[in-house]
C-alpha cells in the first residue's frame, strides 16, 4: 500500500502525526457543531457562550507557559499523555452541562489543558527529533490535522443536519474519544529524558525580553488565521457580488492547499536565516493577497467577483505556508535547549491572542472600512514580518549567550 504523502516515514515521526490525526477529526466535527449545540441544547446566550470561551482561552494561554514548564522538567510524554486525557474528560463533561458556570469551568480545563498539551508536544517533538527535521515534520504535522480537521467537519456537517440532541451529543463523544486514543499513540513514543532544572531559574521565558518581541511579532502575522473563518465571509457577503457558497469553496481550497504543498513549502527553511526570509516573503505576499480581497469589492458580477477571490485566496494560502514554516523554525531554534517546552507554550499565546482579538480587528478593518482597511492589515503584516529579522538576531544573541552557560537577562543583546 502506497503511503500518503502527509504522513511521514516510519517510527517515532509517524506516530506524533497519527496522534495529531486520531484527536483532530473530533475536533473537526466540535468546530462546526459546538456553538449550535451550546445555543440550542444547552440554551446559553451567545454572548454568554462569547464570554465564558475569551475568559477560557485568555486563562489556558497564560497557564500554558508553566505546563511547557512541567513537561520539560518531568518529561514531556507523560506530561502529553496526562494532557490529553484531562482534555478528553473536559470534552466528555460538556455532554452533561447544563449551565453557565459548568460551562465556563469545563471551558477552563478544556482549553487549560489543550493550550499545555501543545507545549508539551513541541517539547516532545524537539527531543524524538534532529533540530534539522523539526520544521519538516511540523509540516507534515500541519498536513495531518487539516485533514483530520476536514473529515471531521464532514461528520460535524452529518451532525447538523440530522440537528437531534443525540447527534451532537454523538460528535462531543467522538472528540472525547479522538484525544483518549491521542493519549495512547503518544504513550507507545520512546520517552524523552526530562531536564534537570537550574537553580533560581523560574520561567525565564517571562524574562526574555527578545524572545518576546519575535512573538508579538508572529502574534501579528497570525492576524491572519480569522480571515477564513470571518473576515472574507463577512467581506464575500456584504461588500461583494459573488454567491454565499464560495465561503465554504474558499475554505475547502485553503484545506487542500495546505494538505497538498506545506511539506514542499517548508523544504526551503532549514535555519533562522531560511525563516526569516520565508517570514519576509509571507508577508509581501499578504500585503498582495490583501489588495486583491480589496478589488473584489470593485469588480461587478458575480462570477468575476469569485474569480477575484480565489486569485486572491491562492495568494494568501501561500503566504500562510511561508509563515508557518517559518514561525516553527523561529519558535524552535531561538528557545534555549531544555527549556523548549515552556517557551514553546508561551510561543503558542500568539495562536490564542490572535483568534481572540482578531474577530474584533478584521470587523473594524475590513467591514467597516473596507478596501482602506484591507490595505492598512497588509500593511501591519507587512511591516512586521520585515521587523521580524532584527528582532530574531537580538533573540539568537541572546539564546547563544543562555546555551553557553549564560542566563537570560531582561537586557540580554
Amino acid at each position: 500500500m502506497t503511503t500518503p504523502r502527509l504522513l511521514p516515514a516510519p517510527g517515532p515521526a509517524r506516530l506524533l502525526a497519527l496522534a495529531q490525526l486520531s484527536n483532530s477529526v473530533g475536533d473537526g466535527a466540535y468546530y462546526v457543531t459546538s456553538a449550535l449545540y451550546f445555543t440550542h441544547v444547552v440554551g446559553l446566550a451567545p454572548a454568554k457562550i462569547g464570554l465564558g470561551l475569551t475568559l477560557a482561552w485568555a486563562v489556558g494561554s497564560v497557564v500554558g507557559v508553566p505546563l511547557g514548564r512541567v513537561a520539560d522538567r518531568r518529561g514531556p510524554r507523560g506530561t502529553a499523555v496526562l494532557l490529553a486525557l484531562a482534555t478528553a474528560a473536559a470534552v466528555a463533561s460538556f455532554l452533561v452541562v447544563r449551565d453557565f458556570v459548568p460551562f465556563v469551568a469545563a471551558a477552563l480545563v478544556y482549553a487549560t489543558a489543550q493550550s499545555g498539551l501543545s507545549a508539551a508536544r513541541q517539547a516532545l517533538l524537539a527531543g524524538l527529533v534532529g533540530k534539522e527535521e523539526r520544521t519538516s515534520l511540523l509540516a507534515h504535522l500541519q498536513s495531518t490535522l487539516n485533514a483530520g480537521l476536514a473529515v471531521g467537519a464532514g461528520l460535524g456537517g452529518v451532525a447538523l443536519h440530522y440537528g437531534s440532541e443525540a447527534a451532537y451529543l454523538s460528535v462531543f463523544a467522538l472528540d472525547a474519544l479522538g484525544f483518549v486514543v491521542c493519549a495512547a499513540v503518544l504513550w507507545r513514543l520512546p520517552a524523552v529524558a526530562p531536564v534537570a532544572a537550574v537553580a533560581g531559574e523560574r520561567l525565564a521565558v517571562l524574562r526574555d525580553r527578545p524572545y518576546a518581541v519575535v512573538t508579538l511579532l508572529n502574534t501579528v502575522l497570525l492576524l491572519r488565521m480569522p480571515l477564513l473563518s470571518l473576515g472574507i465571509p463577512l467581506w464575500l457577503t456584504e461588500r461583494t457580488d459573488a454567491p454565499a457558497w464560495l465561503v465554504s469553496a474558499l475554505f475547502v481550497l485553503n484545506t487542500l492547499g495546505v494538505m497538498a504543498f506545506q511539506v514542499r513549502t517548508a523544504r526551503s527553511v532549514s535555519g533562522i536565516g531560511t525563516a526569516v526570509r520565508a517570514v519576509r516573503r509571507s508577508g509581501v505576499l499578504m500585503l498582495a493577497a490583501c489588495a486583491v480581497f480589496a478589488l473584489s469589492a470593485a469588480v461587478g458580477g458575480p462570477w468575476a467577483a469569485a474569480a477575484v477571490l480565489v486569485a486572491a485566496s491562492v495568494v494568501l494560502l501561500a503566504a500562510e505556508m511561508l509563515q508557518s514554516a517559518g514561525s516553527w523554525q523561529l519558535g524552535f531554534d531561538l528557545a534555549p535547549p531544555g527549556r523548549i517546552g515552556e517557551y514553546q507554550g508561551f510561543f503558542g499565546t500568539g495562536v490564542t491572542v490572535a483568534r481572540t482579538l482578531g474577530p474584533l480587528v478584521l470587523t473594524t478593518l475590513l467591514v467597516e472600512w473596507g478596501t482602506p482597511g484591507w490595505l492598512l492589515l497588509g500593511g501591519v503584516i507587512l511591516a512586521a514580518s520585515y521587523a521580524m529579522g532584527p528582532a530574531a538576531r537580538w533573540a539568537q544573541k541572546g539564546s547563544t549567550q543562555a546555551a553557553s552557560g549564560g542566563a537570560i537577562s531582561p537586557s540580554s543583546a
